[in-house]
């Protein structure tokens, strides 16, 4: 089966559909599928559950969808630096599903397992308990949460093969590997591409297995999120 493809739009071609929930792997702008973000937005879809980290910043990546309002709702950790993301919320027109970061990652990882739920200490007793339930083990209360299983899943990889075997470079791995595993479909943007059997096994984080498509982009754009520099001495 050929998973390889020319660009972002034809990798996406046939799977978007309004209304559908999508995870876009990356931690602010580092490991973000960009491109396919991008396609997302070409293609026009609306009505779309994104889950993601945050997203990113204005004018970069999901923030573009969130410019043309075709993301309904975010399910997140952290708002950050958009302000978009923040004027939407706060005006009531986009929805918003806060999580704590670490029940954010747990949650995709349970998915992708096949774990409809699980119990954590995190949140208890907090606004993110409200509506959910609460059990007793060993004396200690435990917050029920239910794992995450999206129709899409928009990974960024350093490198991968022609077969769909991935592997992530440094912090940009982040929430890439689990959510290539948590979802009905995963497509893939790498930098490089390479044949299959190329890659050494002991080195791929994501096996092909999980991924249905993937489209060779280039090397990534570096960009900085927040620019802060210390002031130097007059000369």
């Amino acid at each position: 089966m050929n998973k390889v493809y020319p660009d972002a739009k034809s990798a996406l071609d046939g799977i978007l559909k309004d209304n559908m929930m999508i995870m876009s792997g990356g931690f602010g702008l580092c490991g973000i599928a960009e491109e396919l973000s991008d396609a997302i937005r070409e293609s026009g879809v609306k009505g779309l559950t994104v889950v993601s980290n945050n997203a990113g910043v204005d004018g970069i990546g999901l923030s573009r969808l969130l410019e043309t309002r075709q993301i309904k709702k975010m399910i997140s950790s952290y708002v950050g630096e958009n302000k978009l993301f923040a004027q939407q919320f706060l005006a009531g027109e986009l929805e918003l599903e806060f999580n704590p970061q670490g029940t954010l990652a747990e949650r995709i990882r349970a998915g992708g397992a096949g774990i409809p739920a699980f119990y954590t200490k995190t949140g208890v007793g907090t606004l993110i308990a409200e509506g959910k339930e609460v059990k007793e083990f060993d004396g200690e209360k435990y917050l029920m949460e239910r794992g995450l299983f999206a129709d899409l899943a928009i990974v960024h990889a350093w490198k991968g093969d022609t077969a769909g075997n991935l592997i992530y470079r440094k912090t940009a791995r982040n929430f890439n590997p689990m959510m290539a595993t948590a979802a009905k479909i995963t497509v893939a943007e790498v930098e490089h591409l390479v044949p299959a059997g190329e890659l050494n096994p002991d080195h791929i984080h994501t096996p092909g297995i999980f991924v249905k498509r993937i489209v060779e982009v280039g090397t990534a754009k570096k960009r900085i999120e927040f620019r802060n520099t210390r002031p130097r001495p007059s000369a």
